[in-house]
């Protein structure tokens, strides 16, 4: 991608360590995965310039920051914040700029204004900034993520005085006295939470003993639909949440995956692939090679009596080696396909070191071997739904749209319960979304604008009325009344609409005036 994430003259990168209320795991297994997108997921660097070099004075304009949100709250109020802890500020609809100064350095990755006046601004290191005055001035506020340094990704603001904002390490942060405090709402680890077995001893004893864990997920987007009790939260690993109820409670959204292959079966005590097997498993690999969001999984199972006889006087060495190979023998066909590894899940795989929990747990060896037993002998391959996802928009309660990386938009028809796949000509990464003039419009990097006429279902390129930009374009904002709409993006880049999207004008880019 032709992504530029901020420049980072002297690399001091954000350790992710213990917190004061809490403790923040990294889970090895997909962290490598996760500074992969970090690295084209520009506001999610967590890299910052210690260099501070001069900055241009109050009110002038003279470095175009990258810019990566804008709110337009009307009469003719514009405000686009981004890097190095830009704001600027426009009184005329976007005609003339200045620079604001908010005493930070830190990039700001987000702004909520619940009216013309008062709103809120968030970005690296739990940064939140307050303004009463419509962007003029602004007030830091503290936070708990202030204190730990989690980057906080957007927020949402329902009045003057409520507002949530969200970010990394499952970070959820609500306040309804405008700001003066800021309740943590963030997503833990419990017991029966996916992500617990993965935590290294001492954490999960934390959870067990009631600490706070924070879920190693990242959350990139908040949004209401106004006038209705409805907000969703997107972010990685197809991370999607619906709220009925403004915050107080949350359920998991899910992506309906139209792929899928039966289950390969096997000869008893074989771990031969059949050429039956093998075919079905390379037809679909080739549904699924181009969609770099899609991995799988691998679950082994034998029967009730390949156990019996692979582990006659409680030694499971055999029945381990059985399990294993069948599952390695399916995992060869996916690489030799072409499936990287870092695509390919291995579930269930055999506890060599089982003794050591003996002596804890003396039905850890049993739960795992009848969790490996069915009627067939068999390996199970499920898709992983695992697209990194940007930002979601609905233009009523049932009807959504989310914007994602490679070119992957999703839509809903039930409020965010069940998401499928929408069709796109593009593998290029989806920013923003709205709604403009009757048409859906999502954005995103190297220029790239696509429209839907039918609620997200199909989408199309945009044939005129768009100037050529080839860097990316990051926010979306519109005036009250589709009065105006403003999109902003890298190196200063701001473009105008005074006709409900129909046409755009860059007003604002690097080198203007």
């Amino acid at each position: 991608m032709h992504i530029r994430p901020p420049v980072c003259r002297i690399q001091v990168c954000a350790i992710r360590g213990t917190g004061e209320t809490g403790e923040r795991v990294t889970m090895v297994w997909r962290r490598i995965t996760h500074f992969a997108v970090v690295a084209v997921a520009l506001f999610l660097s967590a890299c910052h310039d210690t260099h501070f070099v001069p900055r241009v004075g109050e009110g002038e304009l003279g470095i175009y920051d990258d810019l990566y949100a804008v709110a337009s709250p009307g009469n003719n109020r514009v405000i686009a914040v981004g890097y190095f802890g830009a704001i600027f500020l426009s009184e005329d609809g976007g005609n003339q700029w200045m620079r604001r100064s908010a005493d930070t350095q830190a990039s700001l990755y987000s702004i909520a204004m619940a009216d013309e006046k008062r709103g809120w601004v968030v970005g690296q290191q739990g940064t939140i900034l307050r303004t009463e005055d419509g962007g003029q001035t602004w007030t830091a506020q503290d936070n708990p993520k202030k204190k730990e340094g989690s980057h906080l990704f957007s927020v949402y603001a329902i009045d003057a005085n409520t507002a949530l904002t969200i970010g990394e390490w499952g970070s959820i942060l609500y306040t309804e006295n405008a700001g003066k405090t800021w309740e943590d709402r963030s997503l833990l680890i419990h017991e029966k939470h996916p992500q617990f077995v993965w935590l290294a001893p001492p954490q999960q004893q934390r959870v067990r003993e009631g600490d706070r864990v924070y879920e190693d997920v990242g959350l990139n987007h908040v949004r209401c639909l106004p006038g209705s009790n409805a907000c969703w939260i997107v972010g990685e690993f197809g991370s999607i949440y619906r709220s009925t109820d403004r915050f107080k409670t949350w359920e998991q959204g899910k992506i309906v995956g139209r792929i899928g292959v039966d289950p390969i079966e096997f000869a008893s005590f074989s771990t031969a692939v059949s050429d039956n097997a093998q075919t079905r498993l390379r037809d679909f690999v080739a549904q699924i090679i181009d969609q770099p969001h899609l991995k799988v999984e691998i679950f082994p199972y034998v029967t009730k009596q390949e156990r019996a006889k692979l582990n006659p006087e409680g030694d499971p060495s055999e029945f381990f080696e059985l399990i294993e190979a069948r599952s390695e023998s399916v995992r060869s066909i996916f690489e030799e396909q072409g499936v990287l590894s870092d695509r390919i899940r291995m579930r269930g795989n055999p506890p060599w070191d089982y003794e050591d929990f003996l002596a804890d747990d003396p039905q850890f060896l049993k739960r795992y071997l009848d969790g490996r037993e069915s009627a067939r002998p068999q390996v199970a391959v499920s898709v992983m739904q695992n697209p990194y996802l940007f930002e979601s928009y609905f233009s009523d309660e049932k009807h959504g749209v989310i914007a994602g990386l490679g070119g992957v938009i999703l839509f809903s028809e039930d409020g965010g319960l069940n998401w499928d796949y929408a069709p796109t000509d593009t593998k290029r990464a989806f920013y923003s979304v709205r709604q403009l003039g009757g048409r859906l419009l999502a954005i995103g990097e190297k220029g790239t604008v696509r429209l839907s006429e039918d609620q997200g279902r199909h989408w199309s390129a945009v044939q005129s009325g768009f100037p050529s930009v080839f860097t990316y374009m990051r926010d979306f904002s519109i005036e009250p009344g589709e009065k105006a709409a403003f999109i902003v993006g890298q190196e200063g880049l701001v473009m105008r609409t005074i006709d409900r999207g129909l046409n755009w004008q860059i007003v604002l880019s690097k080198g203007s005036s």
